[in-house]
């Protein structure tokens, strides 16, 4: 008779179990960290997701509705009042622009009532303005003995059209180089960089190129209504002192009143408002 050949280990169905590899009697760790960090990350996304701001804690939001309440309560104000309001509601920690918007009683489906210039402010903006000069010739040399950041002719325009290239905040031209310069309209057009007469960024064969150069550098300001007759601008900083703020809201206001068109009919300017980056607009009767 054959001998039995089961082993210990065959008779007993325990002692098999008990030498399977640990890894299947315990949790896989990095399975869970993995669905830790997926759930995280997901967290994190639904906290930031594009075009939607943080939200505000509690005190934040209290001092903002304070700010709010008290533009609100003072109303219409002249502009030294405005602008005194203005600072003593300043809460950021950075130097704030300081803009001026006004509503026109303009219609813009006219072209004749389009309202489009420039303003140089008696105090500047309060920052580097970089300017081009699409100019040629003797031009190059004096534009940039004035000041320009950059100024040449066919390099930069082949530039600007090649690579998108917009490291600048206001485009001259003078009036010999508009027909290369025209190419570039559907680039520079809707970033209101594009050079038009009635911005003053156009220099005539007999103008001055330096003197216009100096004379955006130094803070002259462009504006243009929107399509809804608004007309934004930056007029200074908020550590610009009252006067010099109120200076250079005086020049601009006026030198939109100056431009109004003839075919408007009632009143040009309906409203004009003061704020600054981070403050609610101070409305102003001048």
């Amino acid at each position: 008779m054959a001998k039995d050949q089961t082993t210990p280990a065959d008779a007993n169905p325990r002692a098999n179990s008990a030498t399977e590899p640990a890894a299947t009697s315990t949790p896989n760790v990095s399975t869970a960290s993995a669905k830790a960090n997926a759930q995280a990350e997901e967290s994190s996304k639904r906290k930031s997701r594009p075009g939607v701001a943080p939200k505000r804690g509690k005190k934040l939001r209290a001092k903002i509705r304070e700010i709010a309440n008290k533009v609100e309560k003072e109303g219409t104000l002249p502009l030294k009042s405005a602008v005194q309001l203005l600072k003593s509601v300043k809460r950021a920690k950075f130097d704030e622009t300081v803009e001026i918007h006004l509503h026109l009683g303009i219609d813009t489906t006219q072209s004749d009532q389009m309202v489009r210039g420039s303003v140089s402010l008696p105090n500047g903006i309060g920052k580097s303005v970089r300017v081009l000069v699409f100019c040629q010739g003797d031009n190059v040399a004096k534009a940039k003995e004035a000041g320009a950041n950059f100024a040449g002719s066919t390099e930069l325009i082949e530039k600007i059209q090649k690579e998108n290239w917009l490291d600048f905040d206001v485009a001259l031209a003078t009036q010999d180089l508009m027909g290369q310069v025209s190419r570039l309209g559907k680039i520079l057009g809707p970033r209101s960089l594009m050079p038009t007469p009635k911005a003053g960024t156009v220099v005539p064969m007999t103008g001055d190129i330096a003197s216009v150069v100096r004379e955006f550098k130094a803070g002259k300001v462009e504006y243009r209504a929107d399509k809804s007759g608004n007309l934004h601008a930056g007029v200074g900083k908020m550590s610009f002192d009252e006067e010099k703020l109120a200076q250079n809201v005086t020049a601009f206001v006026d030198q939109v009143r100056n431009s109004k068109p003839s075919g408007v009919k009632g009143n040009f300017i309906n409203s004009i408002t003061l704020s600054a980056t981070m403050s609610p607009g101070v409305r102003l009767s001048m």
